[in-house]
């Protein structure tokens, strides 16, 4: 798969986890957030709640950031990807490296290490084939 395609898949990976956000903001439809954040804590145990209104605000604003992220790649991908493939390959790179260091360091500091794993596996997903430069086509 060529790395402008592969951009589809760094998009839909970074941005499907907006709605689950969002949703996040109103308690009748936390669940799927809550659920999440639980998932991502390791084990399972109900611990992570929903109920407080910071963390609907915080989450609302990392659903923002992270559909926002999404698109960005996808505009990327449609309007600067043919003019510049390696500048944008590295950009999308650097963003997702980045967002792995902090994302784990955080999550670590904050008692949560079973996140560096997820981390790990969204890291992968995300970005696939574009680790190295994608080979000229002759």
């Amino acid at each position: 798969m060529s790395h402008k395609n592969y951009l589809l898949v760094t998009a839909f990976v970074i941005a499907s986890f907006g709605p689950v956000f969002f949703l996040g903001t109103m308690l009748a439809t936390s669940e799927p957030a809550r659920w999440t954040l639980d998932f991502l804590s390791w084990p399972l145990d109900g611990a992570q709640q929903y109920d407080a209104p910071t963390t609907r605000f915080l989450s609302a604003l990392t659903g923002g950031f992270l559909l926002g992220w999404g698109v960005m790649v996808l505009g990327l991908r449609r309007w600067v990807y043919d003019l510049a493939p390696e500048g944008t390959r590295k950009a999308v790179l650097a963003g997702l490296i980045a967002w792995f260091v902090l994302d784990s360091s955080g999550s670590y500091a904050s008692g949560n290490a079973s996140n560096v794993f997820f981390n790990l596996i969204v890291l992968l997903l995300a970005v696939g084939p574009l680790w190295k430069a994608e080979k000229p086509r002759s």
